[in-house]
């Protein structure tokens, strides 16, 4: 099978720098309005291989929603006047908008103010997640849109483009496939300033919650010190000596009292009794008379006395 020449076009993705000051605008805009979405413009300057971003203009009268934005007409006159008063000789290199609670991509409506309103092809949309503090980049590779890797902050860094990575370069190799289009990265030197990952965030706010358990306890072993200091323990004796004496004053003042009603009743005494005693003797009530004497014979009532002894028959005998 004979070799055949492969004509291969590499896609190279553009690098875009933004100022940092940039990029905490367009946060603060976006975290303004937590559930409706916020947009604006980007203002900078672009050259072969590069888009660089040095201010925004935020979208005023646009037509928000919980999952879209609009630019109004309104809207695009705001952004052409404060263009032309504070950046007349900058153009317009992209716009930016915010997900609030809906993540980093390009929704459908997206894509079409992208293409229509953003299409040139060093343009790039700047989305921002203001619940989630995730942002992203895309931009057009290739007549597509794509989200883009070569994103830097500020103007501290060097970004060095690999010479052979062109914006088309093109290269013979042999082989028996056709013309095919591969995309290929670009060498670039990585920058110190860029968004932290989430879990460099998170070791942050455990570093910080630790710090403030260290300064925490250090607080407390300073209050303890100070607790036991000399002063401290004076007043502490001090306070004792003062609660004693009030314990030592109520105890004496209960056997004042106890000692008064001991007294009282003492004198009370004779009367009490008496008045018990009396009260005894109503208790038992009046003495009854007494019964006769057991074994003594009961008269009947036909029975006779003595008179009539030895009398029967009337008198007859």
């Amino acid at each position: 099978m004979s070799g055949k020449n492969v004509k291969v076009k590499i896609k190279v993705q553009p690098v875009v720098v933004m100022e940092a000051e940039v990029a905490r605008k367009i946060r603060q805009h976006s975290r303004s309005s937590m559930k409706a979405e916020v947009c604006g413009v980007l203002i900078g300057s672009t050259d072969d291989d590069r888009t660089v971003i040095e201010a925004c203009i935020a979208g005023i009268n646009a037509a928000q929603g919980g999952a879209h934005v609009t630019f109004t007409q309104d809207t695009w006159e705001h952004i052409y006047k404060i263009k032309d008063q504070q950046y007349p000789d900058d153009k317009i290199v992209g716009w930016y908008h915010s997900h609030p609670g809906f993540g980093v991509f390009l929704s459908e409506h997206d894509l079409f103010i992208q293409e229509n309103f953003f299409s040139s092809p060093q343009q790039v949309a700047w989305v921002y997640d203001p619940h989630t503090d995730e942002e992203g980049c895309f931009g057009w590779v290739g007549g597509k849109i794509e989200k883009l890797t070569g994103m830097r902050f500020g103007y501290s860094q060097s970004i060095e483009i690999d010479s052979s990575a062109a914006n088309e370069n093109e290269y013979d190799e042999d082989g028996d496939a056709g013309g095919m289009e591969m995309s290929k990265p670009v060498n670039r030197t990585p920058a110190k300033d860029r968004n932290d990952p989430a879990w460099v965030k998170w070791t942050n706010r455990v570093i910080v919650t630790i710090s403030l358990l260290i300064v925490g306890f250090m607080a407390h072993d300073f209050l303890f010190m100070r607790v036991n200091s000399p002063a401290a323990r004076a007043f502490q004796h001090q306070y004792e000596d003062a609660l004693q004496q009030a314990q030592q004053q109520v105890e004496q003042r209960v056997q004042q009292q106890v000692e008064m009603v001991e007294q009282q009743l003492q004198r009370c005494g004779p009367e009490i009794r008496a008045c018990q005693a009396r009260l005894d003797a109503t208790a038992l009530g009046p003495v009854s008379p007494a019964a006769p004497a057991a074994g003594s014979p009961k008269k009947s009532p036909g029975q006779k006395g003595p008179g009539s002894a030895g009398k029967g028959n009337d008198g007859k005998h």
